[in-house]
C-alpha cells in the first residue's frame, strides 16, 4: 500500500493539471469504487464545480471544490493519473473523469481503491492523526504523546489516528535510524531516542518524496515515472543482508501482524 511519500508524489503529479478545472462527467466501471455516493450525487454536487485545490491528507488525495471534497484512497494497487486519451482496452480502469480535453483515470488491479464524497475535510480530520510533515509535529509533541501511550512503538506509529502516512516501510526505516526496537513500549523510550525518531521520521519521508517514493509493487505515476527511493532503504526488505551500521545480519520478525525488518544488534529491546 502506498505510504505518505507515494501519495504525496501522486498528488503533486495530478495537481498541476486539475486546479482551476472542473469535471464534466464521471464514468464508473467498477461500482464499488464509489464508497459513499452515486453518480447522481456526483452530478448534483461535483459536476462543473471548479477544483480550487488538490492536496494530501494522510494517505488520501483530496480534490477540493470548496463546497465539497472528493477523497481518493489508492489502497494496494490504485493508480491515479491524467491522460489525453482513454485506453479502452485497459481492463484495470475502475473509473475515469472527463475534464477539458483530458481524463483523470483511476486504475486499480485489485479493486480495493475507493472514492469518497464529503461536505468538507472535517470528517477526515476527526479521524486522522497529526501530519508528520506539518508544523504541529515537533519534538515536544512526540515526546508528550509517546509518554501518554503504553503501546508497542511500531503498532502506534502505524495507527493512522495517531500519526498519518507512515506504513511498514518508513516505520521500519525510522526505527532503525533511531535504534529503537519496534516492540518497545512507547512510554519507555528515552527522550534522546524519541528526538532521534522525530528527526528520522521527517528525514525518511522528505528524502523519499524527493525520490518520487518507494517502488515495492507496481507503483507508477505521471506517465509511468517510477519512484526510486527503494535504492536508499537501510533495513526494509533487506532480510539476511548486513546492517549498514554494524554489519550484523538483518532479521525479519512479526510486529502488529506486519513483516518487520530490524538489526538485533542495533535495536535492542
Amino acid at each position: 500500500m502506498p505510504e505518505l511519500p507515494e501519495v504525496e508524489t501522486v498528488t503533486n503529479s495530478i495537481k498541476k493539471y486539475l486546479i482551476g478545472k472542473s469535471f464534466s462527467s464521471l464514468n464508473l466501471v467498477w461500482d464499488k469504487t464509489l464508497h459513499n455516493f452515486t453518480i447522481s450525487d456526483f452530478n448534483r454536487k461535483v459536476k462543473n464545480q471548479i477544483i480550487i485545490n488538490v492536496y494530501r491528507r494522510g494517505k488520501f488525495i483530496i480534490l477540493d471544490f470548496n463546497s465539497c471534497i472528493l477523497a481518493v484512497h489508492l489502497r494496494m494497487t490504485g493508480k491515479l493519473y491524467v491522460k489525453t486519451k482513454l485506453d479502452k482496452k485497459n481492463n484495470h480502469i475502475s473509473l475515469f473523469l472527463k475534464f477539458s480535453k483530458d481524463y483523470l483515470i483511476f486504475e486499480d488491479t485489485r479493486k480495493f481503491g475507493r472514492f469518497y464524497l464529503y461536505n468538507s475535510i472535517n470528517f477526515l480530520d476527526t479521524r486522522l492523526g497529526i501530519e508528520p510533515l506539518g508544523k504541529n509535529f515537533n519534538e515536544n509533541w512526540l515526546i508528550k504523546n509517546l509518554n501518554n501511550k503504553n503501546r508497542q512503538i511500531k503498532q502506534l506509529l502505524l495507527d493512522q489516528s495517531f500519526i498519518v502516512g507512515l506504513g511498514n516501510i518508513y516505520t521500519d526505516e525510522a526505527l532503525w535510524i533511531s535504534k529503537i526496537h519496534p516492540l518497545s513500549k512507547s512510554d519507555s523510550i528515552n527522550t534522546f531516542k524519541v528526538k532521534t525518531l522525530y528527526k528520522a521520521i521527517k528525514n525518511v519521508l522528505n528524502k523519499s518524496i524527493k525520490k518520487g517514493g518507494t517502488t515495492i509493487r507496481d507503483y507508477t505515476y505521471d506517465f509511468s515515472y517510477v519512484g526510486n527511493y527503494a535504492l536508499n532503504l537501510n533495513v526494509y526488505g533487506r532480510n539476511n543482508q548486513p546492517c549498514n551500521r554494524c554489519n550484523n545480519p538483518l532479521i525479519k520478525i512479526r510486529v502488529a501482524q506486519r513483516g518487520t525488518h530490524i538489526c538485533s544488534k542495533c535495536q535492542i529491546l
